[in-house]
């Protein structure tokens, strides 16, 4: 468990939730599967000591699902993502969600394995999604600054009952 307090975002925290998106994502919105999101929109968590905003996840109730749509912390490897995904773990098991699910890239190294080692799993890989995300989001990068070209989509889950 971490030691950071977690919340969920408020109303009043929907102007530093879309400068918080938009300083880790480039844009206010994020596109996935062929969907525009704006993720000041959502239900999400965030992360504070005292004033400073250490991190956010935001995500979406869709029937059975609950989609972590962003996940953010300004500092890596102190437990922020942890906590903001056991948040979200417990939200996805008091709605009676089947699976905790989300989208990440291909370049996204990083990011698949965090997931993975708090329990996801490749579940579906979508070749050449960023095609037409682009066509949405035109500034999404053709090259990561790994190096990697930037072309699909993978969908990781776990079953939030664990």
């Amino acid at each position: 468990m971490s030691n950071f307090p977690v919340r969920a975002i408020h109303a009043s925290d929907r102007n530093w939730v879309a400068a918080f998106v938009k300083s880790h994502w480039g844009s206010e919105i994020v596109v996935t599967k062929g969907r525009v999101i704006r993720p000041a929109e959502l239900d999400g968590f965030a992360v504070f000591k005292g004033k400073e905003r250490l991190g956010l996840l935001t995500y979406r109730i869709d029937g059975q699902d609950c989609e972590i749509v962003t996940v953010d912390s300004a500092t890596k490897g102190a437990g922020i993502g942890t906590a903001l995904i056991d948040a979200a773990k417990k939200v996805a098991r008091t709605k009676g969600c089947k699976r905790l699910c989300l989208i990440t890239t291909n370049d996204n190294l990083n990011a698949l394995g965090f997931y993975q080692k708090r329990g996801f799993r490749l579940v579906a890989l979508y070749p050449n999604a960023l095609e037409a995300s682009r066509k949405l989001k035109p500034e999404i990068s053709l090259k990561a600054a790994n190096g990697i070209p930037i072309r699909d989509e993978l969908e990781l889950e776990l079953e939030p009952t664990g």
